[in-house]
């Protein structure tokens, strides 16, 4: 939605569409009955002094303020290319893992907030909140930064900036709401650093992936958008002409990407004996197909057609960039070529394999 990592909706993303479609619907639901918003409000007092578990998990789940539910299911949203990068599993073990990390981190925090201020924080905001923030963690170390424009010749607009708006819009939505950023910031830096083998500690059991693989991935699944991209409402016949001309580019690169992977892949030998290698003209006929003859050379006439330019040399440090976020080094250098060193394009390349 925001950076330019995809833009496919949230097709295979079922977990992030089944967190938006629940969670909204709760908030919207709670909203119209607030006499049941008390079951889901987020007090430590209840958790530390009562000992009230229930409180601690509802809590933490359903955002009682639309407002937040609003700026949160916008991350999720955009956020969702984590989940198609590393899979279900993997997505859902790091949000597992920063809320069990974060619901700790929140008892600590507020405990150090009294002994240093003496004020005690008895309420914080409900929702999955801190979760949400962790996910800025990797979203600052994996997605690379693009610079899309300037504003006054000095601030610098990225494909990232407008995902931190929406994350600072968040955090000044109520007053503890930093208490959540703070513990979701260092529940997800844990967990993405692997700190005490985090990660082998905390994940989503295999038992638990194979039911949602088939239970709960057909209702939240999305079919595969279609590559017909929509054209902005209001926009003029410049500007639509512009789109599809940037849409049929896109995908011409992207079939130039994926015929050069096909060609680079090494063909295994025909039958048994590799009869195709030992009578080569074989190959070029087909089934009772008489040979073709090769058409006649034409007379000699000076081209008006420039030769073609060679493409430019790919960026060691955008390779690099590429490399960092899982891709292999071959994959990468494909991409970059084929995009011509975009490397927003090469992302988006690399994503929709």
């Amino acid at each position: 939605m925001f950076t330019t990592t995809g833009s496919r909706g949230l097709y295979k993303a079922p977990l992030s569409k089944g967190l938006l479609l629940v969670l909204s619907g709760l908030t919207v639901m709670l909203a119209l009955l607030p006499q049941y918003q008390e079951l889901f409000v987020y007090d430590l007092q209840a958790v530390t002094q009562h000992h009230q578990v229930w409180s601690l998990f509802f809590g933490r789940l359903v955002c009682l303020d639309v407002k937040d539910s609003f700026c949160s299911g916008l991350l999720i949203y955009n956020f969702r290319i984590f989940e198609r990068r590393f899979g279900t599993r993997k997505f859902a073990s790091f949000l597992l893992a920063t809320w069990c990390l974060s619901a700790l981190t929140d008892l600590l925090l507020a405990q150090a907030f009294h002994f240093l201020f003496d004020y005690e924080v008895e309420e914080l905001p409900a929702g999955l909140l801190a979760p949400v923030f962790s996910l800025f963690v990797p979203f600052y170390w994996l997605i690379p930064r693009v610079p899309v424009t300037q504003v006054l010749g000095q601030i610098h607009i990225t494909n990232k900036s407008l995902v931190y708006i929406v994350g600072l819009q968040l955090l000044t939505s109520s007053p503890f709401m930093w208490l959540l950023a703070l513990s979701g910031l260092i529940a997800g830096a844990l967990y993405h650093s692997n700190v005490l083998w985090m990660q082998k500690l905390l994940f989503v059991p295999a038992c638990v992936s194979f039911i949602g693989r088939y239970i709960l991935e057909p209702i939240f699944s999305s079919s595969q958008p279609s590559s017909e991209t929509p054209l902005g409402m209001g926009a003029t016949l410049e500007i639509q002409r512009q789109q599809r001309m940037d849409v049929l580019d896109q995908q011409l690169l992207l079939a130039q990407y994926n015929e050069s992977t096909r060609n680079n892949r090494p063909q295994p030998p025909s039958g048994l004996f590799g009869w195709t290698r030992l009578f080569s003209t074989l190959r070029q006929r087909g089934p009772n197909r008489p040979p073709v003859r090769p058409p006649p050379q034409a007379q000699t006439q000076p081209s008006t057609q420039s030769p073609p330019s060679d493409p430019s040399p790919v960026v060691e440090e955008q390779v690099a960039l590429l490399v960092e976020m899982g891709f292999s080094r071959s994959d990468a250098l494909e991409a970059l070529t084929a995009s011509n060193n975009d490397i927003n394009m090469a992302t988006n390349f690399l994503l929709q394999r």
